[in-house]
């Protein structure tokens, strides 16, 4: 046995953390406590505090009015259209045990293995618990493939979960340069970057109208069909340069609206949440529940028709009377629940 073999192995060095500039961090990446909330929860609890969502997190909007909605109850089976970060289904699941049953379906594929494991570390077998990757359009077939004649109640909360706005690669928002991508499941469909480079300025207009009753639309749409943006911030520069003139409010606001109706149809969301209204009914067992948290007027819309039209075939034994919004603390201590409206619908018996 040689000396050598005897030398201690040396300790791998310490790789530190790469530093951001200024005393705070200010870029999705860059905020590791708030990603790592179990370790850092005074830091977590400072952000929520002031009003604002910790980076990869989602607060959930209007639990307690859903939970009243829907009234669940020890061993019922429920669906969560829209598993998100898990926050509406870990609230069902607390209420649906002991044995209940919680279906959560999501289509994207980055945050859902996420969302699974976090709702397993929760306590949630799969006895009570299983997720599902694909749109809540589906939903008959699945049941089908599942063997299940219904549910008992089901969910679908239709806003852009947080941690797909804030983070700068998934393409949804000009909070911070990225990609005009804007796909829930990035691995299918085509981005907005390719969309907008192959509509014409009629069928732009449209859009615009029809997915976000922007008041511009016709401007914009000129400006902006048939052009190559590889990137938010290049189409939000391109919108305030269209409208040069405009206030920098009203500008703001068109911005968000050309992404939205954007975001929209790259999804085809009108035609999911469509396809889901038209099979609710049989979807629902007798006496079951339905709540649909919708985040602006074409959703909203299609959902009070929907239900209205239910109840006068006598499908929905009753409907909410009219819209649900969020409470003045709500949207004071999360100013993104400030646009939701909640509506209900029960089978008849």
């Amino acid at each position: 046995m040689t000396d050598d073999s005897l030398s201690p192995i040396a300790p791998t060095p310490h790789k530190r953390r790469p530093r951001y500039s200024g005393r705070n961090p200010r870029r999705f990446e860059e905020k590791y406590k708030e990603h790592n909330p179990e370790r850092y929860a005074e830091t977590v609890a400072k952000v929520l505090a002031s009003g604002k969502t910790p980076a990869g997190t989602h607060r959930p909007i209007m639990v307690v009015e859903i939970l009243a909605a829907l009234a669940p109850r020890p061993g019922e089976l429920a669906v969560d259209c829209t598993l998100g970060f898990g926050g509406h289904a870990r609230e069902l699941l607390a209420h649906l045990q002991p044995c209940g049953r919680l279906l959560g379906f999501d289509a994207d594929p980055i945050e859902l293995p996420k969302t699974e494991a976090r709702l397993r570390a929760a306590g949630f077998g799969p006895d009570a618990f299983t997720a599902q990757r694909g749109n809540f359009a589906g939903l008959p077939q699945a049941l089908a493939a599942a063997e299940l004649p219904g549910v008992d109640l089901l969910l679908a909360d239709l806003g852009v979960s947080s941690m797909q706005l804030d983070d700068p690669l998934r393409g949804f928002s000009t909070k911070h340069e990225g990609p005009l991508d804007m796909r829930m499941n990035p691995q299918r469909g085509q981005p907005a970057s390719a969309l907008l480079a192959r509509l014409r300025p009629d069928a732009l207009q449209r859009l615009l109208v029809e997915n976000a009753d922007e008041p511009r639309a016709e401007t914009l749409a000129v400006a902006l069909a048939g052009q190559t943006f590889a990137t938010t911030s290049a189409l939000a520069r391109a919108v305030r340069a269209a409208l040069e003139g405009v206030n920098r409010d009203d500008s703001e606001l068109s911005i968000r609206r050309v992404f939205q109706a954007l975001r929209i149809a790259v999804n085809d969301e009108f035609s999911a949440l469509e396809t889901l209204l038209r099979h609710l009914p049989s979807c629902l067992n007798p006496g079951g529940r339905a709540a649909i948290l919708t985040f602006h007027s074409g959703e909203d819309r299609r959902v009070k028709k929907a239900f209205e039209a239910g109840a006068r075939d006598g499908l929905y034994a009753e409907i909410s009377p009219e819209v649900i919004r969020p409470s003045h603390e709500e949207r004071r201590a999360n100013p993104r629940s400030a646009s939701a409206k909640l509506r209900w619908a029960r089978r008849a018996v």
